[in-house]
């Protein structure tokens, strides 16, 4: 099976300052959940990669995150959807964490997990960290721009929504 990795905040679901902490606060981009079962139907598994500082932050736990990727579920299967998996970072960026975007220990994590070639996998985020821990291991990056931070960066495949890059991804397959 071919794998799609997403970010989550700014590419799935909207984007907040305050951070997602509770399934509350989730709410998903217009078309990403469909864009998503889109991918599993063309044959694709779908990791999802997270920084998750929040938790470092003490603005979230365990649970609340838990409950949030619990609800992205429930909402996903309605339209045909799957998540293959979530990963996560917990930590702060002043902790220096190997697994926090820009650094590729989560994306290495799911290599030795499932047994990927990277350099056959897609990673599509909305920020730099996104693209640059997709560049260190040899995934394809594609940035989308619907997050809070996302601005476009040279040489790197650009569309507007996680639809318009799935597409691409698909067509490209």
């Amino acid at each position: 099976m071919r794998f799609i990795f997403l970010d989550r905040d700014g590419v799935i679901n909207e984007d907040s300052r305050a951070y997602i902490k509770s399934p509350d606060d989730w709410h998903p981009i217009p078309g990403s959940l469909e864009a998503i079962a889109s991918a599993r139907r063309a044959g694709f598994g779908v990791i999802v990669v997270s920084n998750q500082s929040g938790i470092a932050r003490g603005l979230l736990d365990i649970g609340a995150l838990n409950a949030i990727h619990s609800r992205l579920i429930e909402v996903l299967a309605r339209v045909g959807g799957h998540i293959d998996a979530f990963l996560f970072c917990p930590h702060g960026p002043e902790e220096k964490c190997p697994c926090r975007k820009p650094k590729a220990g989560l994306l290495t994590t799911a290599r030795q997990r499932l047994g990927l070639d990277l350099t056959q996998t897609t990673f599509i985020g909305d920020r730099e960290s996104d693209i640059a821990a997709a560049k260190i291991v040899g995934a394809r990056p594609i940035l989308v721009r619907t997050g809070l931070e996302a601005t476009d960066i040279a040489g790197v495949e650009t569309y507007d929504t996680l639809k318009d890059a799935i597409n691409a991804v698909v067509e490209s397959a």
